[in-house]
């Protein structure tokens, strides 16, 4: 947000008028994607900062960014988030064979434990003192959650745009977060961190989910 690096100041920053999640702009589109690039890399031509430019093109016709949590209804969903996550790997292993790359991976916890991360998620949106194998010793407990939270998604994700080919981002949020029982624990995660008096497990909270 341009108002944020206004008011931080860093050394250089190039503001782009695009959504969230798409900062260089345009999937597959390379070329304006590096004019991106390059006006960033200008800004070392710089003699000082703080340095704020804007970038000069827009983007006409690019989707907006997908809906949030806090925008989507609930509708009927599958009541156990750990049969629902086994059912979902399905889909999701077609994916990794048939594309060769996956967005999950951050908390470095395979996807055949995912029913592991499934317990410790709902034993903390429970209130209990829960912690799951594997965590490293120096990620916080907040961060670690995130972790879990963003593979969960990206697995779902990629499950569900192998499943239903073509999906727009918007549908696929609104389809995680209003149907799926892993979309309604997160939500639950969400609300215990963001009930917690540490800054840092707000932060997690707000990247769990908005």
């Amino acid at each position: 947000m341009r108002e944020h690096s206004a008011a931080i100041k860093p050394p250089r920053a190039l503001f782009v008028p695009f959504p969230f999640g798409a900062a260089l702009g345009r999937p597959a589109d390379p070329e304006f994607q590096n004019r991106v690039l390059r006006a960033a890399f200008r800004l070392f031509d710089a003699p000082a900062g703080p340095v704020l430019d804007d970038f000069p093109e827009d983007l006409a016709g690019m989707p907006a960014a997908p809906v949030q949590a806090s925008a989507v209804p609930l509708a009927a969903a599958e009541p156990d988030a750990a049969m629902e996550t086994t059912q979902v790997r399905r889909y999701y292993e077609q994916w990794v064979q048939q594309h060769g790359k996956t967005a999950v991976g951050v908390s470095g916890i395979p996807p055949v434990q995912f029913r592991g991360v499934i317990r410790f998620l709902e034993a903390y949106a429970d209130g209990e003192p829960a912690d799951l194998r594997g965590r490293p010793p120096d990620v916080p407990l907040p961060q670690f959650l995130r972790y879990c939270a963003d593979d969960l998604k990206a697995m779902y994700y990629e499950a569900r745009m192998m499943a239903k080919p073509g999906i727009t981002g918007d549908e696929l949020a609104r389809w995680f977060w209003g149907e799926t029982a892993a979309g309604r624990l997160l939500r639950r995660v969400r609300d215990r961190l963001d009930a917690s008096d540490d800054p840092g497990a707000k932060a997690a909270a707000f990247g769990i989910a908005r």
